[in-house]
């Protein structure tokens, strides 16, 4: 957890208005809709998410995975110890399950405790991480020639571990490339008609929702058993609206600019994926939190461009009238976030 949360930065008000305004434009809600969130509120959800004890034996999520405890499990005592699992775990009852997993015949590992399940991987980060562990683990064990490891060794090995396994994935290529856009037109005229198709696309694709992406991960984790749901939503919609944007003839003056905002968008439609599984794959979620903010300055970095390309070229859309609410993202970020509330 300690690299996870180390290597967390914030874009702080910029990011987050760009995210809110985003997400309200794929609903079809409009800027003004969309309360805006604090920048602390996003701060504090990676670190909520990592310290996540849903079923209060004194482990976050992240880490049962590791000892092989369900995540829906409801008992804090799962391997019936006689006290909660957090307590077992820090007096060194319980193996990780990677290593109850090693053949005593093959390694230096001193055979495990008995009942120490043998859970199979579901495939999740979460369980590919558990699966890495026992690489670091037995390493530590024979540079410690053969001794139990303290707990701060076994923290220490938790950490590398999550740095392994953050530096193991792979961005996903992006979602379109130049070759998959047609360019056609070009002056005022196209540029005015690209507007209002595009936002379009972003009405018709959207969803009716009053909340962002993150809000709905804040609700999950205060308890709200619908927010995952509404979160998927929400990805899918980010998806099709990039897949719609994708579809539309471009302007020559916006071809880059409209491919960068395709891809941002898939990938924040990805990190919102991943901020569904929550409950299935808290990992997951904690690394799409350390990628969401990259990937929502870049959609906030290709709208205010576009206002941009839109001013030079000398066309200018009054609020209200169609494709106005394409061109002008930007602008209306910063009326919603000088009109917030003072919290």
């Amino acid at each position: 957890m300690g690299r996870i949360l180390g290597d967390w930065r914030m874009v702080a008000a910029t990011l987050f208005a760009a995210a809110l305004i985003a997400g309200a434009y794929v609903l079809g809600s409009g800027a003004a809709a969309t309360p805006v969130v604090q920048a602390s509120t996003e701060a504090a959800l990676l670190q909520e998410v990592a310290a996540r004890d849903s079923n209060g034996d004194g482990l976050p999520d992240w880490e049962k995975s590791l000892y092989g405890i369900p995540l829906d499990s409801t008992t804090t005592d799962y391997f019936h110890l006689g006290m909660t699992d957090g307590e077992a775990v820090a007096r060194g009852l319980i193996v990780p399950k990677a290593i109850a997993d090693v053949p005593a015949a093959t390694s230096t590992v001193a055979p495990p405790p008995p009942n120490v399940p043998r859970a199979a991987a579901s495939g999740t980060l979460t369980d590919t991480f558990a699966k890495n562990f026992i690489t670091l683990y037995l390493a530590a064990v024979q540079a410690n020639n053969g001794a139990p490891l303290s707990q701060t060794q076994m923290s220490d090995i938790e950490n590398q571990s999550l740095t392994a396994l953050s530096a193991s994935i792979v961005p996903a290529p992006d979602f379109k490339s130049a070759s998959n856009l047609t360019v056609s037109g070009t002056g005022p005229a196209a540029l005015t008609s690209f507007a209002v198709a595009a936002e379009n696309v972003m009405r018709t694709q959207g969803v009716q929702l009053p909340k962002s992406e993150l809000q709905y991960l804040q609700a999950a984790l205060s308890g709200d058993t619908s927010a995952l749901g509404d979160i998927s939503k929400l990805a899918t919609a980010y998806r099709n609206v990039a897949a719609g944007l994708a579809a539309l003839p471009v302007p020559q003056e916006l071809a880059g600019t409209d491919l960068s905002l395709i891809n941002a968008m898939a990938r924040v439609g990805e990190a919102a994926s991943d901020f569904a599984r929550l409950n299935t794959d808290p990992l997951a979620t904690m690394l799409a939190l350390e990628q969401y903010p990259k990937a929502v300055l870049a959609m906030a970095t290709a709208f205010q461009s576009i206002g941009s390309i839109y001013a030079s070229e000398g066309v200018t859309l009054a609020s209200g009238t169609p494709g106005a609410s394409f061109v002008n993202v930007m602008q209306d970020v910063r009326f919603a976030t000088s009109t917030a509330p003072t919290p």
